[in-house]
C-alpha cells in the first residue's frame, strides 16, 4: 500500500484558509493540522460554534447563515484570506469548488488555489465542452447532443430513441434533469427543464441523450500535476435517491476485469488531454444490458466520497491536493498504486426517511460514533450541536474497510447500529435496510435500486 506521505507537502505555503464548512471542512483541517500548516475557517454567523470554528488557528465571520450571503460571495472569501495572511485556499465541494470565477480570483491575488486551474474548471463545468473533450480523447459518449429548440430536442430524440434524458449544460446534481419517455412528455417537459436550468446555473442550454434503463454509476479517482496524471481506482456510486448519492464503495463490485481496465484507462485519457492538474473524478454510467460505458462528467474538486478511495489505497487526497497546488510532481507512478481490501461509506442525512426525506434541522442533543478499528468517520457533529436549515442535510460519513467487501459491509452495518444521533430525524435505519438487502449483499445494484426499494416499502406499509 502506498504511504500517505510520500506526497510531503514543502513550499510556500504555510496558511491555508478554507472556504467551507461542515465534515469536508473538518477532514481538510486535521490535514493541515497534520503537516503542521495553520488554518483559517471562513464561516457564517450560523457556524460561529461549529466543531470547524473550534479546530482552525482562527476564524473568519464572513455573513449571514444562507450560503449566498456568505459561503458563496467569493469578494469577501478571498479579502479573508488576504487580510489572515493565508497564502493558499482549498474550497472543498460544493458551494464555490467549481466555479471557474473563484480560482481566477485566488490567482488574480496571488493566492494558491488547491485545486485545478480556472480553465480546467470552466472547460469541464461545461457539458458540451466535457462531452466534445470525451469524443477527442477517445472516450465514449451517450447518443445524444446539444439542442436549441423542441424541435430540434424531438429530431434527436426520434434519431436516438426514447427514453430520453434533457440535461442541463451548466450544472449537474438532478437539477434540471427530466426523463421523457415519449414525444407528448419531451413536448411537456422540455421548457421546465430549460428553465430549471437557467434558474439553477444561469445557463438555460440543455442537451438530450439517451435513458440507459439499467445502469450503473462507476467513478474513477484521478490525480494530476499538471504533467502527468495516474488513477487510484474506481468505486460504485449507484445507490442513489433522486440522482443524489447515499451509499459509496471502492472499487466497484462485480465490474468484469477488462470494462475496469478500459474506465481506468479512459479517465486517465481524459484527464490528461487537459493537462489536469490536482484531484478530480470522471463519472461514466455502465450500460449493464449493452456491456458498455459511457462518459458522464468530470468533478473538478474532491468528492464526498474520497474516503473510500483513501482507505483502499493509503493516500491522503487532500495531502496530495495541497503538493500539486505548490507545483510538485506527482510522487507516484501508476505502477505505485495499489488497491486493496475493500471499504463502503454510508451518507448520514437529517432527514425522515419516512416523510419523504424530509430535512430535519435543529439540536444535536446527542452525537455518538463508534471508535473501532477499519471504522472512518468523518463529522462535524457534536453533543450540543445545531443543524442550521440553511445547507445540505448530510451531517455525516461513516466508513468501513475491510479485507473482503462482505467484511467491510458487515463492518458497516455494526457501526451503523451503534451510532447514536438524537435530537433529530436521521437515514441510519434506511442504510441499515439497504445494506442487508439480498441485492446490495450480492453487489453491483444499478441505478434504479433504491427507487424500487423504496417503492416496495411503501406499498407494503399501505398493505400492513
Amino acid at each position: 500500500m502506498v504511504q500517505a506521505d510520500q506526497a510531503a507537502v514543502q513550499g510556500p505555503i504555510r496558511r491555508v484558509l478554507v472556504a467551507n464548512r461542515g465534515e469536508i471542512a473538518v477532514r481538510v483541517l486535521r490535514t493541515l493540522k497534520r503537516l503542521g500548516l495553520e488554518s483559517v475557517l471562513v464561516v457564517s454567523t450560523a457556524d460561529r460554534d461549529s466543531m470547524g470554528a473550534q479546530l482552525a488557528d482562527r476564524t473568519v465571520c464572513i455573513g449571514p447563515g444562507r450560503a449566498t450571503d456568505s459561503y458563496l460571495k467569493i469578494d469577501t472569501i478571498v479579502q479573508a484570506a488576504l487580510s489572515t495572511g493565508a497564502q493558499a485556499i482549498h474550497p472543498g465541494y460544493g458551494f464555490l469548488s467549481e466555479r471557474a470565477e473563484f480560482a481566477q480570483a485566488c490567482e488574480d491575488n496571488h493566492l494558491v488555489f488547491i485545486g485545478p486551474t480556472a480553465e480546467q474548471i470552466e472547460r469541464v463545468g461545461n457539458k458540451l465542452e466535457a462531452r466534445l473533450i470525451a469524443e477527442k480523447a477517445n472516450v465514449p459518449i451517450t447518443p445524444g447532443g446539444p439542442v436549441a429548440s423542441l424541435d430540434e430536442a424531438l429530431a434527436v430524440a426520434d434519431s436516438i430513441g426514447y427514453p430520453v434524458l434533457i440535461k442541463a449544460v451548466g450544472g449537474g446534481g438532478g437539477r434540471g434533469l427530466k426523463r421523457a419517455d415519449d414525444r407528448d412528455a419531451l413536448i411537456r417537459l422540455f421548457e421546465l427543464a430549460s428553465a430549471e436550468a437557467l434558474a439553477a446555473f444561469g445557463d438555460g442550454r440543455v442537451y438530450i441523450e439517451c435513458f440507459v434503463t439499467q445502469g450503473r454509476h462507476v467513478e474513477v479517482q484521478v490525480l494530476g500535476d499538471g504533467q502527468s496524471v495516474i488513477h487510484l481506482g474506481d468505486r460504485d456510486c449507484s445507490v442513489q435517491r433522486r440522482y443524489q448519492k447515499l451509499v459509496e464503495e471502492a472499487p466497484a463490485p462485480n465490474l468484469p476485469d477488462a470494462m475496469r481496465a478500459d474506465l481506468h484507462a479512459a479517465a486517465v485519457r481524459f484527464a490528461q488531454y487537459i493537462g489536469y492538474r490536482s484531484a478530480g473524478t470522471i463519472e461514466f454510467l455502465v450500460d449493464v444490458q449493452r456491456d458498455q460505458f459511457y462518459f458522464l462528467e468530470m468533478n473538478a474538486r474532491i468528492q464526498v466520497e474520497h474516503p473510500v478511495t483513501e482507505l483502499v489505497t493509503g493516500i491522503d487526497l487532500v495531502q496530495a491536493q495541497l503538493a500539486v497546488a505548490q507545483g510538485h510532481a506527482l510522487p507516484w507512478a501508476q505502477s505505485d498504486v495499489r488497491v486493496t481490501g475493500h471499504a463502503i461509506e454510508c451518507r448520514v442525512n437529517a432527514e425522515d426517511s419516512d416523510r419523504d426525506f424530509q430535512p430535519s434541522p435543529g439540536r444535536v442533543n446527542a452525537a455518538q460514533f463508534p471508535l473501532r478499528s477499519g471504522i472512518r468517520i468523518d463529522t462535524h457533529m457534536q453533543a450540543g450541536a445545531t443543524i442550521p436549515p440553511f445547507y445540505d442535510s448530510m451531517i455525516a460519513k461513516v466508513i468501513a474497510y475491510g479485507g473482503t467487501r462482505d467484511e467491510a459491509r458487515r463492518a458497516l452495518a455494526e457501526a451503523l447500529n451503534d451510532t447514536v444521533i438524537s435530537g433529530v430525524k436521521t437515514n441510519i435505519a434506511l442504510h441499515l435496510d439497504v445494506l442487508n438487502t439480498p441485492e446490495f449483499t450480492e453487489g453491483g445494484v444499478d441505478t434504479g435500486f433504491l427507487g424500487r426499494y423504496l417503492a416496495d416499502r411503501t406499498a407494503m406499509a399501505h398493505e400492513g
